[in-house]
């Protein structure tokens, strides 16, 4: 039920077609097989993994999410200062589309923006999904139209099926004795 595009077909639809900056990290994208980079009514899961070390969870919990929407809403004016210098249009953080939810026994971190890209009419969606390994993070984020978060989350089960760490590279495979502790934690993953 779904397509693939390669790291090479990727970048020519985020950088060329998409107008992104450049990305070297982007190792596929996924679309539904009724959908497309050209389509108005589907998505695209961009794929990127970063080899981050092990993620620490135990912050989870304890996170305040409405508070953090307010840092980065407060840290746009700076970030869209370097975008304009580079040509892109500025961004602004509407708000959660999906407030951010952490799946402890899956490992499995999700939330969803809603962005607005200069003076577009139509909103976007930005929904990460980011699954913790032994030595890193797989990042599966959709990007689509504000209206396709109904058809975005409910076809997340199906695209989290996809991505599987081998054996030893599981979260659960973490040493503490050999392996690296990410520099992030689940809250630090969300404020970027």
């Amino acid at each position: 039920g779904f397509k693939f595009l390669d790291a090479k077909q990727s970048r020519l639809v985020l950088e060329d077609i998409w107008g992104n900056p450049e990305d070297k990290t982007v190792l596929g994208m996924i679309f539904p097989a009724y959908g497309g980079p050209l389509s108005d009514s589907s998505y695209a899961f961009a794929i990127t993994w970063d080899e981050m070390g092990y993620v620490k969870d135990d912050d989870a919990k304890d996170m305040d999410y409405a508070a953090l929407l307010k840092d980065l809403q407060s840290d746009e004016k700076e970030m869209n200062a370097e975008r304009i210098k580079m040509g892109y249009e500025p961004i602004h953080m509407v708000g959660w589309a999906q407030k951010p939810y952490y799946d402890g026994e899956k490992k499995v971190l999700h939330w969803a923006k809603e962005l607005n890209f200069g003076e577009s009419e139509t909103n976007t969606l930005n929904y990460d999904v980011r699954v913790l390994g032994r030595k890193g993070v797989l990042s599966l984020n959709a990007i689509a139209a504000i209206d396709q978060l109904p058809l975005v989350a409910q076809d997340i089960p199906q695209v989290l099926a996809m991505a599987e760490f081998t054996e030893g590279n599981k979260y659960s495979d973490f040493n503490s004795s050999t392996d690296n502790i990410a520099a992030y934690t689940v809250g630090g993953l969300v404020a970027g």
